[in-house]
């Protein structure tokens, strides 16, 4: 009988290139038609309703009874137009995922179509099915969805989505958006108050992100054929191909077709939810590509990214495929990774993070490329926590992505920058002197009018006017990472302009009293500055000799979360309470729990009843090959010695499994979750997985290739 991944094969070798119908119209005619917005309401409201909706929407006013019924009779009245018969408040609580709930717009009593502004603005979710960290009791089920207006509403299928936050009954976040606009808040705040040193008119911060996404893509039927990328999202086994990734043949490569139609695809159904997709290529690994959009508000670019990834789902079932996020699906090639991309821009158009051809804008450009550099040195160790997983650990430091270790690459040119600034010394400025020139400040935008080339090693690196966190993982929401990005940029540029206020009290001059308080932010923060090769043994060396830390393994990096300095500086606006910290950090470590926990029985399901009963059946074949040899004279040895070994790696594994099962049985039984997230690092997967792992990929070697019952790497990862 013909074993799963024999049909598979089968399937794979019958498909064709799907035809894709992509709108064939220029893009700008058909981006965002899907999506409804301020440019939506403009064109449906009355103008001084508009005019109040844009209000609300942009400077954060209160939305009155009145304006949310006439944006929710408007937008009924578009959706209905797009063919939705329901809608749902879309949000994004602490599983990873989004979710919704549908309610149809149809009035059974009255036999027409409804949609009150009530319904726009909340709904009611069972709040005890979510992960709450214990804020929630299990009898305690209330918890509210509340609209977020700064989001664009869209039409998906037959249901109009709206965005919205996710709290509990109390008020606490349940969610990943609700903290996220609070850090938005924080740091508009914080910058604005710095930006008035040096322009009076600036009187909004807005961060962007620009979000690079990595993936993988494999056939429906190979998918299917391997329990574990079903269950768990990753192979927890697989030899290496003899090709993999050592050509360097696959990054920028031309697109298999297959793959081509499909991002076609689904990039046309994220241009008319109105994202703005602009690049795509192949990734370093086989069958791993990225996709990337251009730079758009954060809390817009991280509700986009969560969509984008639905919409990839959804879109690769039409070509029969799947779309893998897991960070290291497969073992021996590049994981994936979420490169996020980060500015300050203001009201004024002013990227904070452009140098500049003027003197004083650069001294501006310095206060906050310099204060962002002081915040990842305090808090590095919460930016760390911000992307822990259990699938990142994979990827953390494994020569392919930035290590565990938060530093940051800023370039040549900067640090010669930065090091004349540092080292020029108190100076006194007469009147009509040039303070820029005796400070080097006018020299920085001939210096700068080259910039520095990239560090793909580095977890923070700077990227001409943006700085790139390139350590979170590809299956990671944004807004964790970039709400600790916020709060603590935020934090610095509040204690700097606390600093340089009681500098100028005392009589000292602004612009020398900034420039005096860089001068010891970059002595400070010189520590996490790293221009080298982040992947190599002798920089984890020196980072221990810097005194960075190095935590590898999720469990331990989450205790960042509880520090008195990280609820600190969290509960500055009640961006999240101790509280609310205490329960994302239990939700993280019962997360990294039960991810493991899975792995291992996953290893356990397909060794005992894939992998064992094959070998011992080609064991069987080759015993009775070995009598044969015998009987007929003819040396047998060569059958021997593969009979051996596999009952070598067959005793490995079925060691192996029994064991790990009887320590997993000990580690249930662990109360404390900490303790017990601990123990299924290192008493479970450290100990054991590696070990069963080479078991079977060099029981897949021996094993008659016909007979081989799980899907191999090679067949997966070239798709055509």
């Amino acid at each position: 009988m013909a074993n799963l991944r024999t049909k598979a094969l089968e399937q794979v070798e019958k498909r064709k290139v799907a035809e894709v119908n992509t709108p064939s119209e220029d893009i700008s005619k058909f981006f965002g038609v899907d999506s409804f917005g301020l440019d939506q309401m403009r064109e449906t409201l009355a103008p001084a309703t508009y005019k109040e909706a844009e209000d609300a929407i942009l400077n954060g006013k209160k939305i009155s009874p009145e304006l949310s019924s006439a944006i929710a009779a408007a937008v009924k009245t578009w959706a209905i137009s797009k063919g939705a018969k329901h809608y749902t408040h879309w949000f994004q609580p602490l599983t990873g995922d989004t979710a919704e709930k549908h309610d149809t717009f149809f009035d059974a009593m009255k036999g027409i179509e409804i949609f009150k502004g009530s319904a726009l603005i909340r709904q009611e979710p069972d709040a005890s099915s979510f992960p709450n960290g214990g804020i929630r009791s299990t009898f305690e089920a209330r918890g509210y969805t509340a609209w977020d207006p700064s989001s664009p509403m869209f039409v998906w299928g037959e249901t109009l989505c709206i965005p919205t936050i996710f709290v509990s009954y109390t008020g606490e976040s349940l969610d990943n958006k609700a903290p996220l606009l609070k850090s938005v808040d924080t740091i508009d705040r914080a910058a604005t108050r710095v930006c008035k040193f040096f322009d009076r008119n600036v009187s909004k911060i807005t961060p962007s992100l620009g979000c690079e996404q990595e993936y993988f893509v494999v056939d429906k039927a190979f998918y299917n054929a391997r329990p574990d990328l079903v269950l768990a999202g990753r192979t927890v086994f697989g030899h290496n191909p003899a090709k993999g990734q050592q050509l360097d043949d696959h990054y920028f490569g031309s697109i298999p077709n297959r793959v081509l139609n499909y991002m076609k695809d689904f990039e046309a159904e994220a241009l008319k939810k109105g994202i703005p997709v602009s690049t795509r290529h192949n990734e370093v690994a086989p069958s791993q590509f990225e996709v990337a959009p251009l730079f758009e508000e954060i809390n817009k670019a991280t509700d986009h990214n969560q969509l984008l990834i639905d919409i990839m789902n959804k879109v690769a079932e039409r070509h029969d495929l799947k779309v893998l996020f897991h960070e290291k699906p497969f073992a021996g090639l590049n994981g994936s990774g979420k490169h996020n991309n980060w500015s300050l821009i203001t009201n004024t158009g002013v990227n904070l993070f452009q140098p500049s051809s003027s003197a004083k804008e650069n001294l501006q450009f310095l206060t906050f490329f310099v204060n962002t550099l002081m915040a990842v040195y305090e808090h590095g160790d919460l930016l760390r926590a911000s992307i822990a997983s259990a699938g990142n650990d994979h990827r953390l430091g494994a020569n392919e992505a930035p290590p565990a270790i938060i530093s940051a690459f800023i370039g040549s040119q900067l640090s010669a920058v930065l090091d004349e600034l540092e080292n020029n010394g108190n100076i006194k400025v007469e009147k009509g002197d040039n303070m820029y020139m005796k400070l080097g400040i006018d020299k920085i935008p001939e210096i700068l009018l080259d910039n520095t080339d990239r560090n793909r090693t580095s977890p923070f690196a700077f990227t001409g006017n943006k700085f790139e966190f390139r350590a979170p993982g590809s299956d990671i929401n944004c807004a964790a990472p970039m709400t600790v990005l916020n709060v603590i940029v935020a934090d610095r540029l509040n204690t700097f302009a606390d600093e340089v206020d009681a500098l100028v009290e005392k009589g000292e001059d602004r612009r020398i009293a900034i420039v005096n308080i860089l001068r010891d932010y970059i002595k400070a923060s010189k520590a996490i500055r790293f221009e080298g090769d982040g992947y190599s043994k002798a920089w984890e060396e020196e980072a221990e000799g810097r005194g960075l830390p190095n935590v590898k393994n999720t469990p331990e990096a989450l205790d960042a979360y509880l520090t008195e300095k990280s609820i600190q500086v969290f509960s500055h606006d009640n961006v999240l309470t101790e509280k609310e910290l205490e329960a994302r950090r239990e939700i993280l470590l019962e997360n990294y729990i039960r991810k493991i926990q899975i792995e291992s029985r996953v290893m356990g399901d397909l060794a005992s009843n894939h992998v064992i009963p094959t070998a011992v059946k080609y064991q069987n074949i080759l015993i009775n090959n070995a009598k044969g040899l015998k009987e007929l004279g003819v040396d047998n040895s060569a059958v021997l010695s593969t009979i051996e070994k596999i009952s070598m790696h067959l005793a490995v594994l079925r060691n192996g499994i029994k064991d790990m099962t009887n320590e997993r049985k000990r580690v249930n039984d662990i109360e404390d979750v900490r303790d017990q997230a601990i123990a299924y690092c290192h008493d479970i997967k450290d100990k054991y997985f590696d070990e069963i792992r080479r078991a079977v990929d060099k029981l897949e070697l021996y094993v008659d290739d016909e007979d081989w019952p799980l899907v191999k790497y090679r067949e997966m990862l070239f798709l055509r």
